[in-house]
């Protein structure tokens, strides 16, 4: 009876511990202020952006172009883990939350129809709606989601 009143203890730990971390929602990591060069920022631990949930994503440096196909939202982020841009290509309609994304950058709506992109705050409200084609800058510091529909 001992060792089933313990394993019940213990499941209801990690229970416990895994509902703190879930409803805690996305981390998002703090950047130390510092200098900016040609519009990047520079952090005093280098981290990759991320998005979750995962999409295709690709690299350029300053010098190169790149496409962003029909039917896709590109944003573009700069990455100070391998000092290129990285782009990011939200083709299927979903929130996603940004991770790491920090300094100026840029978005290309480059989807079909008649859908309205939104970018959200950590509070949910919403900074910017759009509709394709579009295409701009972007501080995406205060950017804590996106919805591409």
């Amino acid at each position: 009876m001992r060792a089933k009143r313990s394993l019940l203890g213990i499941i209801g730990v990690v229970v416990s511990t895994l509902t703190a971390v879930l409803a805690t929602g996305p981390a998002r990591a703090a950047v130390a202020p510092g200098p900016r060069t040609s519009g990047h920022a520079h952090t005093a631990t280098a981290v990759s952006p991320t998005i979750s949930p995962a999409t295709d994503v690709s690299y350029r440096t300053d010098d190169q172009t790149f496409t962003c196909g029909p039917g896709n939202l590109c944003l573009e982020v700069w990455d100070p883990t391998v000092s290129k841009w990285k782009i990011f290509y939200l083709y299927n309609c979903n929130r996603y939350y940004l991770s790491n994304w920090h300094g100026d950058g840029y978005y290309l709506n480059k989807q079909t129809g008649s859908v309205t992109s939104y970018l959200y705050d950590a509070n949910g409200n919403v900074l910017r709606a759009f509709s394709p084609p579009q295409v701009g800058t972007q501080n995406w510091d205060p950017v804590w989601s996106v919805r591409n529909c």
